[in-house]
């Protein structure tokens, strides 16, 4: 098993951060801010080039597959977390269900949900259909899910302000990559890896900033170790819960074997691009705003683990078996 580079280089930023918070502030000299800004109009402009009407198209007839999926990205998951929301004591624990519950609200991640599928024999067609319509339906989603348990008093969450944002900066963008894509389509494909290193490159800006606001503040002085593992517990039981109903409704719904895998792994994903960029346009410049990040980034360390050694026993057996 390999270390994925990613999750050792968010590891990393978080300690530059813990170091070195002062670059990330509001009042720094490093415009962060705008540089994040450009960053995240960039990552869907590019998006919308590198998607393929094709292979959506080939993946839009398997009906019960894409309810499956899409639901247990925007509806299962969220319920899982809101069956907690009755046991909350007090507001530390409010922050830390509203960060599992932003966790539960995102969409899933279109590449590795894609090369997991691929490298399980699964349904490849349908997955990238399924991981590509899932952030565009989390641009609606989310800010919706979010907007019935957030605190006004905690940050000002206005919906016509963050639906402009997000239409400035990843709708406005994917249109403008899909009209060029005739032109520069192919080009953005053939140098995907590439691109896919800006995104990263983004997103580590975007968490570095995060977390340098919340040290500067002192918020996690009250977060322990303990905290940190009782979270990483609740992050993996939530993706286990979900893997598995994933998987035994997809069974019961008669799935083939390419289908279950597709469901189970375009299903149980969450996507730390959406994340980021989700959490500074939703959350603006909310104190808390490092904590809110906490369980995706457990989550997302979590399911590339998961799914890896999933996907890598479904490609070594050639009856691709679900258990």
């Amino acid at each position: 098993m390999k270390i994925d580079k990613f999750v050792l280089s968010i590891i990393v930023v978080i300690i530059i951060a813990y170091f070195f918070p002062e670059w990330g502030i509001e009042n720094s000299k490093i415009p962060t801010n705008t540089i994040s800004a450009i960053g995240i109009s960039l990552i869907f402009f590019f998006y919308g080039l590198k998607l393929s009407p094709t292979q959506l198209r080939a993946g839009l007839k398997n009906w019960k597959l894409h309810l499956l999926v899409q639901g247990s990205t925007f509806l299962m998951f969220p319920l899982l977390v809101l069956i907690l929301r009755p046991f909350i004591q007090n507001e530390e624990q409010e922050t830390i269900w509203l960060a599992f519950f932003f966790l539960a609200a995102l969409p899933s991640t279109v590449s590795s949900s894609v090369v997991m599928v691929s490298m399980a024999k699964g349904n490849i067609p349908a997955a990238i259909f399924n991981a590509s319509i899932s952030g565009i339906i989390g641009i609606a989603l989310t800010p919706l899910w979010m907007g019935l348990f957030i605190d006004n008093s905690q940050t000002d969450f206005d919906f016509t302000e963050i639906y402009l944002k997000l239409i400035i900066q990843i709708i406005l963008p994917v249109i403008f990559g899909l009209l060029l894509q005739r032109f520069f389509g192919e080009f953005a494909r053939k140098h995907s890896s590439k691109l896919t290193l800006f995104d990263k490159s983004i997103i580590l800006l975007i968490i570095y900033k995060s977390f340098a606001e919340s040290f500067y503040n002192n918020i996690f002085s009250a977060v322990s170790l303990l905290d940190l593992l009782y979270l990483f517990i609740g992050v993996v039981v939530l993706f286990g819960l979900a893997f598995w109903l994933t998987g035994f409704i997809a069974r019961k719904l008669h799935m083939n074997k390419e289908d279950q895998i597709t469901a189970q792994f375009c299903g149980t994903k969450k996507s730390l691009v959406h994340g980021t960029v989700f959490s500074k346009i939703i959350f603006g410049n909310m104190a808390t705003i490092g904590i809110m990040l906490l369980p995706l980034m457990l989550f997302h360390a979590t399911q590339i683990l998961v799914i890896s050694v999933v996907a890598s026993k479904r490609a070594s057996d050639k009856q691709i078996e679900i258990e």
